[in-house]
């Protein structure tokens, strides 16, 4: 019995999409999800590369398209029709603590994909997440940053891929005062022009 090689378009796509960006790249940081989600795993996504942007990190999640076989009915959208990016600025963290600071991060985008699975809720570009919470985003949750912003990650190209489009949503860590400032579309989108950067840096001041 021969088995054939399995599909794996849309994993590629996403992977294709990156080394565009990162050509010198082809084994970026992974971590990857030991049980999966739909054998009773915790963590939805299957897996999280990083790549090195230079001054920073930029995360992209696997696991919120269809990245095998096309399952849904819904021939113009690959599974929820977009995956996660972030962006970390290096250096505004302990040296010693860049490798927890990495986890943390995957950590936080397994968190928010979460919300996807269980609630169905879609994030797209110019929404926000707002956490309520006091503790930072960050490992050491000292950060001033407890929430983000969502906006389509203007590294990335939108995907036509065999199981439909996947657009990449970047979020983008805030600070509470300037998530409570915020209230509709065009209110993210100003903020997001006042940041003047998709750049993450846990210690920035806060502008409002």
């Amino acid at each position: 019995m021969t088995v054939g090689k399995p599909e794996t378009s849309g994993w590629d796509a996403i992977t294709a999409e990156f080394e565009r960006i990162y050509p010198d790249q082809k084994a970026p940081i992974h971590y990857g999800t030991i049980v999966p989600y739909e054998l009773g795993g915790n963590d939805p996504l299957n897996g999280i590369s990083i790549y090195d942007g230079g001054d920073f990190w930029h995360f992209v999640t696997y696991g919120l398209s269809e990245l095998y076989e096309k399952e849904s009915q819904d021939k113009e959208w690959s599974g929820f029709g977009y995956e996660l990016t972030f962006k970390l600025k290096k250096g505004c963290y302990t040296p010693e603590n860049e490798a927890n600071e990495l986890k943390c991060v995957a950590g936080l985008l397994q968190q928010i994909a979460r919300i996807t699975f269980k609630n169905g809720e879609i994030f797209q570009n110019n929404e926000y997440l707002y956490t309520g919470q006091t503790a930072g985003i960050d490992f050491e949750q000292k950060s001033p940053l407890t929430g983000f912003i969502c906006i389509n990650d203007p590294s990335v190209n939108t995907l036509e891929t065999p199981n439909g489009r996947v657009e990449f949503i970047e979020m983008i860590g805030m600070t509470d005062a300037e998530l409570k400032t915020l209230g509709s579309h065009d209110s993210v989108a100003e903020i997001y022009q006042k940041l003047g950067s998709d750049v993450t840096d846990y210690y920035r001041k806060s502008i409002v």
